[in-house]
């Protein structure tokens, strides 16, 4: 069996027997607040538990770091950008999920020396899994895939500004309407990648950029044709840059940055240095 049709084969077991069963079905007790307005329930650590034991097992000499894990051991993102490692999300959309609405998914990036390998996106609701290996394409329930824009009047841009300052976030927001069709953020990564592929958003920007967000779906649409920057323009990377860009393709990315990665809409590296942009 492929390491991608292995890794596939264990997020759905675990998405089975740990995550889906528990949807709507959370005690009070099992939502905890583990940093302020940012929640976790023993879904994300049963989930995460089991994915580590599960990717240990492939002896690829690679090291594992979850997002509860990271959480718990903050250390564990040290050099984060170097040598071969597992990234598990193992319920991205938490907040989502705990409401009982979607969309979540799960996550699985394999990154060598901050270069993301191969990348793996569940939808935990419909069971579409998207998939990418670097060089090698993308592929969503194991069918080829390029990026397709909107093609509507605007492009559709969703902007993650949430942990922005409210003045920071309506300076961004005046000026891009001017620009694009805004649409809400799913709150999700998981969702926000496969629709910039799949032709129902043309661009997405992201403040936060915590490597196991980002990981597998910037390498999903950069396979599929897309393009994905920090806010100084450098192509992705998993431990570096401040904020993310992304685009359904190059020209859309042009038009992105033009309007969005300058003083005038503020999305920009040096006006968020104090702002919660990696945590």
């Amino acid at each position: 069996m492929s390491l991608r049709d292995e890794v596939s084969a264990m997020m759905r077991g675990v998405a089975a027997t740990a995550v889906t069963p528990r949807f709507r079905m959370l005690a009070d007790h099992e939502i905890t607040e583990k940093s302020p307005g940012e929640i976790v329930t023993s879904v994300d650590r049963d989930a995460e538990r089991r994915l580590h034991d599960q990717l240990e097992t492939l002896g690829i000499g690679a090291r594992i770091v979850g997002e509860e894990a990271a959480a718990h051991e903050p250390g564990l993102l040290d050099d984060i950008g170097q040598g071969l490692v597992w990234l598990i999300d193992p319920l991205d959309g938490t907040a989502n999920f705990a409401a009982g609405r979607a969309p979540f998914g799960m996550m699985v990036a394999l990154v060598e020396d901050g270069v993301p390998r191969a990348g793996w996106i569940l939808d935990l609701l419909s069971g579409r899994i998207c998939h990418a290996e670097w060089g090698a394409g993308a592929t969503c329930d194991g069918i080829p895939v390029r990026t397709r824009p909107t093609e509507g009047t605007m492009p559709v841009a969703a902007l993650g500004t949430h942990f922005m300052t409210p003045e920071h976030r309506d300076r961004v927001h005046a000026h891009a309407a001017q620009h694009f069709e805004m649409v809400p953020v799913p709150r999700c990564a998981a969702e926000s990648y496969p629709r910039l592929v799949l032709g129902q958003n043309d661009l997405a920007a992201f403040q936060r950029t915590l490597p196991w967000d980002h990981a597998a779906g910037a390498l999903f649409l950069t396979e599929a044709g897309g393009v994905v920057t920090d806010w100084n323009r450098a192509p992705y990377r998993v431990g570096s840059g401040r904020g993310l860009l992304a685009a359904a393709n190059e020209r859309l990315w042009e038009t992105a940055a033009d309007i969005l990665l300058g003083s005038a809409a503020g999305l920009t590296a040096s006006l968020i240095e104090k702002e919660d942009c990696t945590a």
